[in-house]
């Protein structure tokens, strides 16, 4: 049975959502006792499970308590200001100071009821504090990226200090750097700072770090989902410091700033759990920049379904992965998953009556099982040296990181054609393209058209956040012009765009596709490469042996709702 307002136990603002009708009677107490029960305030627990909107609730409690309603999106923050209040108390409080007037501070409410947020700051800072009306979801997102620039160093200053970062510990840290004067890295802020780019990077699912120094600002930024984001701008008095802490960290030399240098980190967060971050510096003309890339070692134990195949796709490159001998090539650019597709390619060939032998640059993931070998050319071990000492090594597999130069190429070659599994990859746009790379390297056309069994190329698309998407609409004939086919159509083509602003998810995506070409070397097209065939061509003959482009993949992705078009574009030739 129902309960009135009036006998409800509830602030205001639920008896009001109640009276308009926001909210039925029992419903309002019973998600007011789930509040307290997960120790949250009423009014963000009713907007965070999209029990009643923002705007609504902001409209009802101006009503009712006689205030107005401040637009917290069109307020730009001062960051001094916002200062004035700790982290903590923000955080418990869910609140945000917004302006100061002389003695006076402003601070941000979704619930006007709740004073609790008044008494501690006034206690804790010593001014008077007021309230000021605003709608949750704005209050929430502005909170949350507050407290990444508070946390991630946004405005920090010299002198300041960032809490204590419980369990954190970076491998031979104590180990003394090979050259150099320790003396400037010395500064526990910095070291703190730098650790907490890290993890922070960690929890956002970044795959780089930027750290990077200009003439008046210095900023750091992230690569989360393809895209890059700013994330913090210490002061650019703090460069220098910053990347000696990083060079220490790497095990570089702090005394050299003149030529870049390749180093890597293991971060250890627990006792069973360590990530490895690959490190490289490059002076630039203002300081040296850092960029540091994220090594999932998750990713090396994907299965192939994970990855984002066609069903098609999928039964090809399981194909050509049973074979023998022959060459298995992954092109694409950086940063589109092509060593991920090879260690799951090497990890499903990873029996104890296989020898596997790697040559990379560097070894981004142990696999136990497999002889991995670092490439290093300061020492001698090139690819091709490598390649020589593994072919005397009784191998089944062989996997070359990248094919760089003629030398690298044509020791690949012969050891495909000698009855061995070479896979590998290249830095091209497409499918074809490799074949006519190669032979631009000056690999001979036949070697070329006997060796290979197989190429995907590929890139890596941002993916549609299920909750945070909404249907596209589009007529046929844009559908036509951006590739779509008159079949296509027919079958029926679902397009969803982003949802953003949302504080739970700003960009409307969340984590990546891949999408592929996957195309086998047929005899048709070994024949028009011994005939000196150009790329154009052995794309026509791929098309007509029905094989999908990226664009194609990319479409069909989009057409199922996986990413949108726009990300397509962004990332394929219309």
């Amino acid at each position: 049975m129902a309960v009135s307002a009036s006998k409800v136990n509830l602030g205001g603002i639920a008896r009001k959502l109640v009276i308009d009708g926001l909210l039925d009677e029992a419903a309002a107490q019973d998600h007011y006792q789930k509040a307290l029960k997960e120790k949250k305030q009423f009014v963000p627990y009713l907007v965070e499970n999209k029990l009643v909107a923002s705007k609504d609730i902001g409209l009802a409690a101006s009503q009712e308590f006689g205030v107005p309603l401040l637009d917290l999106d069109a307020l730009e923050l001062d960051m001094d200001t916002v200062k004035m209040v700790k982290d903590d108390l923000i955080k418990k409080h869910h609140t945000l100071p917004i302006f100061k007037r002389g003695k006076r501070l402003y601070i941000a409410a979704s619930d006007p009821t709740y004073i609790q947020a008044v008494d501690e700051i006034k206690f804790a800072i010593g001014v008077q504090v007021e309230q000021i009306l605003v709608e949750e979801d704005k209050l929430a997102k502005a909170i949350t990226k507050v407290l990444e620039e508070m946390e991630g160093g946004l405005g920090m200053g010299e002198d300041d200090e960032l809490e204590d970062l419980e369990g954190l510990e970076v491998a031979d840290d104590q180990a003394e750097a090979k050259k150099g004067d320790d003396s400037e890295i010395d500064d526990a802020p910095v070291v703190k700072f730098v650790n907490k780019c890290l993890l922070d990077a960690i929890k956002r699912r970044a795959s780089d770090l930027h750290f990077e120094p200009y003439e008046k600002i210095y900023r750091v930024r992230f690569r989360i989902d393809g895209m890059l984001m700013e994330v913090a701008k210490p002061p650019v008095s703090l460069a220098g410091k910053i990347a000696a802490r990083i060079k220490v960290m790497s095990r570089l030399d702090t005394s050299e700033r003149r030529v870049p240098q390749d180093g890597r980190i293991k971060l250890k967060l627990s006792k069973s759990k360590s990530i490895d971050f690959r490190v490289n510096t490059c002076p630039t003309l203002f300081g040296e920049k850092a960029c540091l890339r994220i090594l999932d070692s998750d990713a090396a134990a994907l299965q192939i379904d994970q990855l984002g195949y066609e069903d098609h796709q999928k039964e090809i490159f399981l194909k050509n992965l049973d074979k023998p001998y022959g060459m298995f090539l992954v092109t694409g650019p950086t940063g589109s998953g092509k060593t991920v597709s090879l260690y799951t390619g090497i990890n499903m060939l990873n029996q104890v009556d296989v020898n596997i032998c790697t040559a990379e640059d560097p070894v981004e993931i142990n696999l136990p099982g497999v002889n991995q070998v670092q490439v290093d050319e300061r020492t001698g071990m090139t690819f091709a040296k490598a390649l020589k000492a593994f072919l005397r090594q009784d191998p089944n597999i062989i996997l070359v990181g990248e094919i760089r130069d003629l030398e690298t190429g044509s020791i690949a070659v012969k050891a495909a054609q000698t009855g061995h599994m070479v896979m590998s990859t290249l830095h091209t746009n497409d499918a074809p393209q490799t074949l006519t790379r190669l032979q631009d390297m000056g690999i001979a056309a036949f070697a070329v058209a006997t060796s290979i069994n197989l190429i995907t190329a590929q890139r890596l698309v941002r993916r549609l956040h299920k909750e945070f998407r909404e249907p596209l609409d589009m007529p046929k004939e844009a559908l036509l012009k951006e590739g779509y086919s008159e079949e296509d159509i027919a079958k029926g083509i679902k397009l969803f765009v982003p949802v953003t602003g949302n504080p739970d998810c700003e960009t409307g995506y969340k984590g990546r596709a891949g999408i592929y070409q996957v195309m086998p070397v047929s005899d048709a097209m070994k024949r028009l490469i011994i005939q000196g065939a150009n790329a154009v061509q052995l794309a026509d003959q791929a098309k007509q042996e029905g094989i999908w482009d990226i664009r194609k993949s990319g479409l069909m992705k989009a057409a199922a709702g996986v990413t949108s078009l726009t990300e397509i574009n962004r990332v394929t030739v219309e």
